[in-house]
């Protein structure tokens, strides 16, 4: 029986529980959206700010993922559609990218709000994925969420490199048959030019990918809007 799941490491409470942590957080992410606003790069700026503030390895993690330039904030919320903008059409969906984030989010892990309004997770596949007990309540979510919205096809696209990659794909291909969803799984070497190369809207919170590509839709945001779901939300900004 698997009993994983992408919840809280240890240490987590001690590194996000408080206000005055978190505090922190915020005046790292707001020094790091002056510097990257000013041309400075951005492995630099999160040093500076992770030096200044005393911040571990995982704040790091968390308040990088929070910042983005002024620029960019614009750029990707010009591009961004709302709900009622997906009837009918073809998602692409970042597939490791989403089904972790909300796996870690069932799972009662901390989940950060940045400053482009994108949820972001602390967990990552690191060369191989490994099922745990919320994915199957992932794809159901999604499943439900296709339905909601009226979309016409989403298109899940997943890192071929990564071990178990094609056990995912396997699970949301019989998902979709038996729930009759007109959904395609492709395993991809280079998801996110592919992403950012083939798909008019993309689900998605890669900084990257949503710098680059066309359109692109926040589903996390729209789930934890909507539907009321309990989560340990930060906000960064």
């Amino acid at each position: 029986m698997n009993n994983r799941n992408r919840g809280k490491n240890t240490g987590d409470d001690d590194l996000f529980g408080s206000e005055k942590q978190i505090e922190k957080l915020k005046k790292a992410v707001r020094d790091v959206k002056y510097l990257l606003s000013h041309g400075y790069a951005e492995k630099a700026s999160c040093d500076l700010a992770g030096n200044r503030y005393r911040l571990k390895t995982r704040q790091i993690q968390a308040f990088r993922g929070a910042a983005a330039s002024e620029a960019q904030i614009i750029e990707r919320k010009a591009k961004e559609l709302g709900a009622s903008d997906l009837e009918n059409k073809t998602v692409y969906l970042d597939g490791f990218n989403i089904v972790i984030l909300l796996e870690s989010l069932l799972s009662g892990a901390y989940i950060f709000q940045g400053l482009d309004g994108c949820y972001r997770d602390l967990s990552g596949v690191h060369g191989t994925y490994k099922r745990v007990n919320q994915t199957l309540e992932v794809i159901e979510m999604i499943g439900s969420l296709f339905q909601q919205l009226r979309l016409g096809k989403i298109i899940w696209i997943f890192d071929q490199p990564v071990s178990n990659s094609g056990r995912i794909k396997q699970m949301i291909e019989e998902f979709a048959q038996g729930k009759a969803l007109n959904w395609e799984v492709y395993l991809e070497f280079n998801p996110d030019r592919f992403l950012v190369e083939n798909a008019g809207i993309v689900v998605s919170s890669d900084a990257w990918i949503l710098d680059n590509c066309g359109h692109w839709f926040n589903l996390a945001a729209y789930l934890i809007q909507n539907e009321n779901r309990s989560a340990n939300l930060i906000k960064l900004f």
